[in-house]
């Protein structure tokens, strides 16, 4: 069955002390599916230098609003690459995955609410008292991003996870990160499109859940391990899909663009 936000939100996990509501990048109401799809599609511009980005940007500017600013290209450029994307009036989800101490955590967090994004990663496996910190040091800031807590990477399956001594089955693993995120306040998660559907039985219609690992129907796997096609992760419930090389190393990235938001569409 497709999730819908209108269907009855199912019994969710609730927190023992209310948090306060945290800013939400969720995807807005659109009449026409294929502006509904450009929404909720997010291109990875996982590139080594400002340069290439700037390339993909060109070729991508009329057709996608959403664009990933990850580890590889923010450390080589720098904050001033999210510049020309936001110029372009286009929305970014910064994507670091952030991994530290409490303290060290919320400084990050506070110098990412500085520079325009809208999204914003942290791993849940940092911890509750991470998640909290986190999202406490967003309070006053002006342009607060949702965070988003990763719970298990998409690469990662019950042999790796079993390898740093993990004996939780990846979708176990999940779950109960994400029942930590939750009771920390936190709203936002990612994760594989294997779990998508149980994360939205957890979350509720509310939650936004970002999903990598999409791969268009007969597309290469890469080094992905847990996958799913654009249409079904949409009905499985996400909120965003996070597509790079089916895009970004396609001889014509607008066409295969064009063809996963065609994908998308069809279900919204």
């Amino acid at each position: 069955m497709s999730y819908d936000s209108s269907m009855p939100t199912p019994a969710t996990h609730r927190p023992t002390a209310p948090a306060p509501p945290q800013p939400t990048a969720g995807p807005q109401p659109a009449a026409d599916p294929r502006e509904a799809a450009r929404q909720r599609l997010i291109v990875a511009l996982d590139v080594p230098d400002a340069g290439a980005a700037s390339v993909l940007l060109d070729r991508l500017d009329d057709t996608c609003s959403w664009f990933k600013v990850g580890l590889e290209l923010f450390i080589a450029a720098g904050p001033a690459v999210l510049d020309p994307i936001l110029r372009r009036g286009h929305r970014i989800f910064l994507d670091l995955k952030l991994h530290d101490i409490p303290n060290t955590v919320a400084g990050a967090v506070r110098s990412a609410a500085s520079l325009g994004v809208d999204m914003l990663t942290l791993h849940a496996a940092g911890g509750p008292a991470v998640l909290s910190a986190a999202r406490e040091a967003l309070a006053g800031t002006s342009h607060p991003p949702e965070l988003l807590a990763v719970t298990v990477l998409t690469s990662l399956d019950a042999a790796q996870l079993g390898a740093i001594g993990i004996g939780r089955s990846p979708a176990d693993q999940v779950e109960l990160l994400a029942r930590m995120g939750l009771a920390a306040g936190i709203r936002g998660f990612v994760c594989s499109p294997q779990e998508v559907g149980a994360l939205r039985a957890l979350t509720g219609p509310t939650g936004t859940l970002v999903i990598p690992g999409i791969r268009p129907a007969g597309g290469s796997l890469g080094d992905q391990k847990r996958i799913a096609t654009p249409a079904q992760a949409l009905q499985m419930g996400a909120s965003f899909l996070v597509v790079g090389r089916p895009i970004t190393q396609a001889p014509d990235p607008a066409k295969a663009a064009e063809a996963i938001l065609e994908e998308m569409a069809a279900v919204l």
